[in-house]
């Protein structure tokens, strides 16, 4: 099969980008002809052209990046990747079997994963005064994602995947698609458990400053707000008799933030870093991940860090709650902006070491349901099924 894919860039770093490197590794190695049209590609044995087409594998196409506003570079983006493909097309006289997108990277996918609905992150960003050069940028590029999401899904021939199935629920609801497959994201249980981070504790503390008396909370992500930083925080400062400490990782904007973090007076307690090459730094110095996100599709970070053995706080708008169990293997939030609720979970997990040690042991054992390599079979049967379809058009 060949496959075109389109991604801005691809690394083990992010977990979108993640989720594509695994695949179009497992793609190669069913010796698909894998052309990606990227920005930027890390973490993956590429190939030239003629080497991919003889025996399969990946070959890059550089996608040149568009300067500009985030708003004009991602038009830019999606014009130059289809530019790249057309006149690979013409001088190849060969055209992909299948395009496939994580999210929308084009107007003429044949496969999307979709990992995000900007429809309801833009409800979300409704509710919030728009303030502020950034806020306005923010408004206006996710209603171009909604415009484009109303194009897109809405077309029966293009064939989606969810994350989960809360957000399978959210196509159905937002664009009337009941056809979509369910997908689920995977960790590598090599990289990530709790043997693999044992050995990196110690010095992932001593390196991050964590004290020995402090119980270390995680929270990974982007767009804080909406991963519900703010909640987090609030439920933090009614949690000042605990012996806690926060890490936040990710990239947004923390002046925002650090204001809060100071008028909470949690300027001791809170502390921001940029993502690492190796996530898994955090994983090992933290004692639990904390994750009331008011949505998300499904949450990596929380896949990982139970893999890795950590006790989880997770709200019920992620999509990954629907594989977990309250006060088996995770704490499942009943509403993620009840800082209330979040301080005494938070409280419990502090308080009650039998209860992490349970939370602890139960949760890599719901991970092991979840593999890179289950993922990477499931879409690509469904490409199989999608290009099995364009030929029944075609007739």
């Amino acid at each position: 099969m060949r496959v075109a894919v389109i991604s801005p860039f691809v690394d083990r770093q992010h977990g979108t980008e993640r989720a594509v490197t695994e695949l179009l590794d497992r793609l190669a190695s069913h010796h698909d002809k894998v052309h990606l049209y990227a920005q930027r590609a890390e973490d993956l044995p590429l190939r030239d052209s003629q080497t991919v087409e003889e025996g399969g594998g990946i070959h890059w196409h550089r996608v040149c990046i568009f300067p500009g506003p985030h708003i004009i570079s991602f038009l830019g983006w999606i014009f130059l990747n289809y530019r790249a493909r057309k006149k690979d097309s013409l001088n190849t006289k060969t055209k992909p079997d299948i395009v496939f997108s994580p999210g929308i990277n084009a107007l003429d996918a044949d496969v999307i994963q979709v990992h995000a609905i900007f429809h309801r992150l833009a409800e979300l960003q409704s509710t919030i005064a728009v303030t502020g050069l950034r806020a306005l940028h923010r408004k206006l590029y996710y209603a171009l994602l909604c415009a484009l999401e109303r194009r897109i899904y809405t077309n029966p021939r293009t064939t989606l995947a969810a994350v989960s199935q809360h957000t399978a629920d959210q196509l159905a609801l937002y664009f009337g698609r009941k056809d979509v497959a369910v997908i689920p994201v995977g960790v590598n249980a090599d990289h990530f458990s709790p043997a693999a981070i044992a050995p990196m504790r110690e010095a992932s503390r001593q390196q991050l400053k964590c004290s020995s008396q402090q119980l270390v909370l995680l929270l990974i992500g982007n767009d804080w707000r909406n991963k519900g930083l703010q909640t987090l925080l609030e439920a933090l400062a009614r949690s000042k008799d605990l012996p806690l400490r926060l890490m936040v990782v990710g990239q947004d904007q923390q002046a925002p933030f650090r204001a809060e973090v100071q008028n909470l007076g949690l300027a001791d307690r809170v502390q921001f870093f940029a993502p690492v090459p190796d996530v898994r730094i955090f994983y090992a110095a933290s004692d639990a991940l904390v994750a009331p996100s008011l949505e998300d599709s499904f949450n990596l970070p929380v896949l990982e860090a139970m893999a890795c053995g950590l006790p989880v706080i997770v709200s019920p708008r992620a999509g990954i709650s629907a594989w977990l169990t309250h006060l088996h293997d995770s704490i499942l939030l009943s509403d993620p902006e009840n800082s209330n609720e979040l301080a005494a979970a938070i409280r419990q997990l502090t308080t009650d070491p039998s209860r992490r040690a349970t939370l602890a042991a139960n949760a890599p054992l719901i991970t092991s349901k979840f593999s890179w390599d289950t993922h990477a079979d499931a879409l690509r049967d469904l490409m199989l099924k999608a290009l099995e379809q364009k030929h029944k058009n075609l007739v």
